[in-house]
């Protein structure tokens, strides 16, 4: 394990991340699935955020509702007194992320910035909530997270973007490439398009820098004990319990 460089990280062990609250029983980014979570024991919680036309912050992976709701449409487009009609898997509807954080006042928060429009109300809102160890923004976009961090200052954590993650992944084969100064974290799938990006060199690279890695999204215990041998500080997953219990029989769960 790698120095905690910000608060957000402060764990006693590889971090379990509830990927969308957990997304197996197809309530993804709901309230009800953070709270499966929550009562599972997970403590850090993976989630996105989308505005609405009027400007509010909803908690939501994809930039439309046709796919896991019976509302179709772009987030973007509609007011959030239609956002709030649709309901995922027909049942559950969608939180603002402000009201996730109130709910679940000792969770902590890795949310993917989806889009340029939801910079600043995230960032007001982690302001006015005092939430600064509490989340750590993300995006593919590594522009998007650079330009939340001058916004924010050393106060917010962040993690790279594809272009932070492919320059560290240059650095650990020996190869010179710029980094962003003030990440936290490298959060990063296994593979990529059939490339490797997570193994021992790219983790010893990270935690010479004081970056932890987090990898997502991990459903198979075989793959997760494997990455864990390999020192990764924390996964993200859909299957909650399978996580859960390889932890606990590798004696890191907390």
């Amino acid at each position: 394990m790698t120095r905690v460089p910000h608060p957000y990280l402060a764990h006693p062990a590889p971090i379990p991340f509830a990927h969308r609250g957990g997304t197996a029983d197809g309530l993804e980014n709901t309230a009800a699935a953070f709270r499966r979570a929550d009562a599972a024991g997970y403590r850090y919680f993976e989630t996105d955020v989308h505005t609405t036309a009027d400007g509010r912050l909803v908690a939501f992976h994809d930039s439309t509702l046709d796919r896991v709701t019976d509302v179709q449409g772009r987030i973007r487009d509609l007011p959030w007194a239609a956002v709030r009609e649709a309901r995922v898997a027909g049942k559950e509807p969608l939180p603002l992320f402000q009201d996730l954080l109130e709910e679940f006042p000792e969770a902590r928060w890795n949310v993917d910035l989806k889009t340029e429009s939801s910079l600043v109300p995230l960032l007001d809102l982690i302001r006015r909530t005092d939430a600064w160890d509490r989340v750590c923004v993300s995006s593919f976009t590594e522009s998007r997270i650079a330009r939340a961090q001058k916004i924010a200052g050393p106060r917010l954590a962040t993690s790279y973007g594809v272009t932070g993650v492919l320059a560290l992944r240059l650095r650990s084969l020996g190869i010179p490439a710029a980094l962003r100064a003030g990440a936290v974290a490298a959060q990063v799938p296994e593979r990529q398009a059939g490339i490797t990006v997570v193994d021992r060199r790219f983790v010893r690279e990270a935690h010479a820098r004081g970056l932890q890695v987090h990898v997502w999204t991990v459903n198979d215990p075989a793959r997760m004990n494997s990455l864990l041998d390999l020192g990764v500080d924390g996964i993200m997953t859909d299957h909650l319990e399978t996580l859960r219990e390889v932890m606990t029989e590798r004696g890191v769960w907390s």
